[in-house]
């Protein structure tokens, strides 16, 4: 044996290997892509492959909280002063934390959100320079920390804290214990209020002013669950919020000459308001009509505020709450009307907005559509918790905070009411149902958009069901749901993670989908009982998606894996179709048997619409399961006469993405 020829065989051995890997490549990743892509296959669904975890002593397989469940507890003192000399806020949190979990803690996390405008953090990084333009234009975005000290049991020290971006690890001198243990966390800190705070915060200018709108506004604790361990997913801008529950005590020192709204309960209305505006509060506190507290021609008059010191100390509390938000501003219109809720206890809608924002068609309009939204959200889901909800008008686009939404203060008709409803809407997914937002934005934008459409066909007996803003293509929440079956994220991708131009089929595509569920596949007394033990067992507590799925499967009696599968986890989509009509024993008059196929990945259950030629129509639901076997059905229609037309999804309620086949004429 030649050894050079050795050396080329073994070389060519090596090059035929690798050819065969790149060529086993190649087959696996066309048959992955053709597998997207096939025809149906009933074995996607039907065989055993697809389930959500098993339940435990935390999370029951029923989809409610076990007999072991448990989360930790986070309370906040907060003093914070607003100077309008550099537009910044300064103050120091005091954070009350409980270790209910059975594990020992050596070192704690913090959220440090307003980090995101620091020029080097990885928000700026990641996302593309057009839509961090904001971020950018800020030359002391961020907190500066100037101190933390932790009391544990009978020992007070200092820490260092260790900032990563958006997060801060507290490490301790002695464990937190399990099942229990309680530490004091105590932080000082400022930072300067950007003009538009990645739309969910910030200042707008006025001609009576600058309206500030708050949030995200002092070092919070991230989660620490059985599923994830410690929350950690930096703050990105698009993926929102995973708070804990607790009380706060919070103080708000502003100039006097404005007006300070936060969620929660105001403690001090003698020192802070005029005795005019505490009367006028008492009288709306008993009206369903609007009550104005300060009026247009009032909002700049120097009577509207109490004389004497330069600043005032707004303080307020709210409890058992996952987060509080402030606004303030001068020159404000101020209303407010009573709140009904099914306990017959009553609360508070208040809204303040600019001059700039009055108007019939507009803000005028925004405390009805305050106390309308949280009247319907309470008799249907789960009642309001809180004694006030404020509308505040500004800069941001719309954001939620517990007891106080932010939106903007040019919006009118329709958009303004969808806004309204929505932001308020939050308040219960994930407010009250307090949901992981930074990893999975469906379970909040989308459930909470599907109440959404509830409310709005109720409201006003549908004054703006049928408004062409519902139907604007990228208006996030229209009802043109077909837009959302092209999209290329399956909803279970983490938010920040979602394409930036196609994150609204979050709300779109979920809302949507809940919607099949409610009116074709489950029907609206089982669907609307299950949603609403999903909410009342969840309130105030965290819920993964699985729990969502295991809940819904429990409480409606149907194994709805199959939709959980399609609908959320992957981007399959709807294809069904007419084949052909036969008559037994080719007479009509002893029946017909229709043919109907499932073209697409996607199945839901078939809506069939048969007219005859003698003018008698009838419209047949057939279950999913005619789909379990192979991707084509035939059944028995009874007719009488030949069949004139048979068509498939009549009311166009399917995400069907190919219509062509939907109709079959006579044999054309």
């Amino acid at each position: 044996m030649r050894i050079g020829s050795g050396k080329r065989n073994d070389k060519m051995k090596i090059i035929y290997l690798l050819i065969l890997q790149i060529t086993s490549l190649g087959f696996l990743y066309a048959q992955n892509t053709a597998s997207e892509n096939a025809a149906y296959d009933p074995h996607d669904y039907f065989a055993q492959g697809f389930n959500p975890p098993a339940g435990n002593a935390f999370r029951s397989a029923k989809g409610v909280p076990g007999p072991s469940y448990w989360q930790n507890s986070a309370s906040y003192l907060i003093h914070a002063t607003l100077s309008e000399k550099d537009t910044s806020v300064t103050g120091d949190v005091t954070i009350s934390y409980t270790n209910n979990s059975p594990d020992q803690l050596e070192y704690l996390w913090l959220q440090l959100d307003q980090n995101i405008f620091k020029p080097s953090s990885i928000s700026i990084a990641a996302t593309p320079y057009a839509q961090n333009s904001n971020a950018l234009k800020s030359n002391d975005g961020g907190y500066q920390i100037k101190g933390v000290t932790i009391r544990h049991g009978s020992k007070t020290y200092t820490v260092a804290p260790v900032i990563t971006d958006t997060r801060m690890q507290l490490r301790l001198n002695t464990p937190m214990l399990a099942r229990g243990d309680k530490i004091s966390i105590k932080i000082d800190f400022r930072f300067a209020v950007p003009l538009d705070g990645a739309g969910r915060f910030g200042r707008q200018y006025t001609k009576n002013g600058v309206i500030y709108q708050i949030g995200q506004w002092y070092p919070r604790m991230c989660v620490y669950d059985d599923v994830e361990g410690w929350n950690t997913l930096p703050y990105l801008g698009l993926g929102e919020f995973y708070c804990d529950y607790g009380n706060y005590d919070y103080y708000i020192t502003a100039p006097r000459e404005m007006i300070v709204y936060g969620s929660g309960d105001l403690q001090n209305p003698n020192e802070v308001l005029t005795a005019a505006e505490i009367k006028r509060l008492s009288l709306a506190a008993n009206s369903n009509k609007t009550v104005t507290i300060i009026g247009a021609g009032e909002a700049m008059n120097p009577s509207t505020r109490p004389a004497g010191r330069e600043n005032l100390t707004w303080h307020f509390t709210m409890q058992h709450t996952r987060d509080v938000g402030w606004a303030a501003g001068r020159g404000m219109i101020w209303d407010a009307a009573k709140i009904n809720l099914p306990s017959g206890r009553k609360a508070l809608a208040m809204s303040c907005y600019p001059v700039e924002s009055i108007g019939d068609t507009a803000w005028t309009r925004s405390t009805e559509y305050l106390k309308a939204s949280i009247e319907i959200y309470s008799k249907l889901f789960f009642e309001y918790p809180w004694n006030h909800a404020i509308s505040s008008a500004g800069i941001t686009g719309g954001m939620e905070y517990p007891g106080i939404i932010f939106d903007n203060y040019q919006e009118t008709k329709a958009r303004l009411w969808f806004l309204i409803a929505h932001e308020i809407g939050h308040n219960w997914y994930p407010m009250i149902v307090g949901s992981n937002e930074r990893r999975y934005m469906w379970q909040d934008e989308g459930l909470n958009t599907y109440i959404n459409y509830i409310a709005t066909d109720i409201f006003n007996k549908g004054e703006y069901v049928n408004d062409p803003a519902y139907f604007e293509k990228g208006f996030f929440g229209s009802r043109d749901y077909t837009q959302f079956m092209h999209y290329k994220d399956p909803l279970m991708t983490v938010s920040d993670a979602m394409d930036g131009e196609q994150h609204h089929q979050f709300y779109g595509k979920t809302a949507y989908g809940l919607n099949l569920l409610r009116t074709v596949v489950v029907g609206k007394d089982r669907f609307d009982y299950a949603f609403r033990k999903y909410t009342e067992a969840w309130a105030f507590k965290h819920p993964t998606p699985y729990d969502f799925f295991h809940c819904i499967n429990n409480a409606t009696g149907e194994d709805l894996n199959w939709f959980w599968k399609e609908w959320f986890f992957t981007t399959w989509k709807l294809d069904q179709g007419i084949t052909g009509v036969a008559y037994i024993d080719n007479d009509p008059s002893r029946g017909a048997l229709i043919s109907i196929e499932n073209k697409g990945k996607m199945i839901l259950p078939a809506i069939v619409k048969v007219v005859e030629s003698d003018g008698k129509s009838e419209t047949i639901q057939l279950p999913v399961e005619i789909w379990q076997r192979t991707g084509t059905w035939t059944f028995r229609y009874p007719s009488k006469t030949t069949i004139a037309k048979v068509i498939i999804d009549p009311d166009n309620v399917l995400p069907d993405v190919d219509r062509k086949n939907n109709e079959w004429n006579n044999g054309k």
